[in-house]
């Protein structure tokens, strides 16, 4: 039944533009921008440490995705907040 309700305000959000989230859809949302924030610190040590090109080329990739994440899981937490 929650999945029908969830559905229903996704669909109506989808036509006005906006997509509302619950609270704990936002603390998810939260949760996922600081597990993120985890994955750049990660690939940035990395990327400092090696030497192998192949391993640079794989953590500059990796950090350029982490960082891409991130931008997007922050400007969807700002369309919710503003």
């Amino acid at each position: 039944m929650l999945n029908f309700f969830k559905a229903a305000r996704e669909t109506a959000a989808a036509q006005t533009g906006q997509v509302s989230l619950s609270p704990r859809e936002m603390r998810v949302l939260r949760e996922e921008i600081a597990r993120t924030q985890w994955a750049i610190d990660a690939a940035r040590n990395h990327f400092e440490q090696v030497v192998d090109p192949t391993l640079i080329d794989c953590y500059i990739y990796e950090l350029n995705a982490a960082q891409l994440r991130y931008q997007f899981l922050l400007r969807k937490l700002k369309s919710q907040e503003g």
